[in-house]
Parts: structure tokens; C-alpha cells; sequence
């Protein structure tokens, strides 16, 4: 059996505008009960309810959608 190893311990650092860059990680952002909101697929809506770093249930205009973070589609108006 052949095993490969690296002789590097640490990758090298990727250059300034690499289409290979670590992403940058997006605040996750705070909502609060009667926050209005966007979301890219349901529209408008607002937020309802909230559990703090985990949800946020939002009403869609007799719709409730409960989104997970770091709530990608939605964002605060």
C-alpha cells in the first residue's frame, strides 16, 4: 500500500484576487420581532418570530417560512 504526503505542514497563501480564494465568510446578520424583510424566492414578508443564532420564522403574507442561519436569501429592508 502507497501512501502520499504532502512536505508541506502549511498550505501556501493564495495570491490578492485568486479565482482559488478562501470566500469570505458573510456576517450573519441580527433580525428582530417586526423586522421587514426580503427573501429572493418569497418576497416580501415580516419577521415573527426568532431563535436567537439558530431561526427566524417570517410571514410571507399568509405564508410562514421558517429560515435557518446564516439565512442566505433573506436580508432586512
Amino acid at each position: 500500500m502507497v501512501v502520499m504526503t504532502s512536505s508541506r505542514s502549511n498550505p501556501r497563501p493564495r495570491p490578492a484576487g485568486s479565482p482559488f480564494s478562501d470566500p469570505v465568510a458573510r456576517p450573519v446578520e441580527k433580525f428582530a420581532v417586526g423586522d421587514r424583510v426580503t427573501h429572493d424566492q418569497c418576497g416580501l414578508g415580516r419577521i415573527i418570530g426568532v431563535e436567537e443564532g439558530i431561526a427566524v420564522l417570517v410571514d410571507f403574507g399568509g405564508r410562514e417560512l421558517r429560515i435557518g442561519t446564516p439565512y442566505p436569501k433573506l436580508s432586512k429592508l
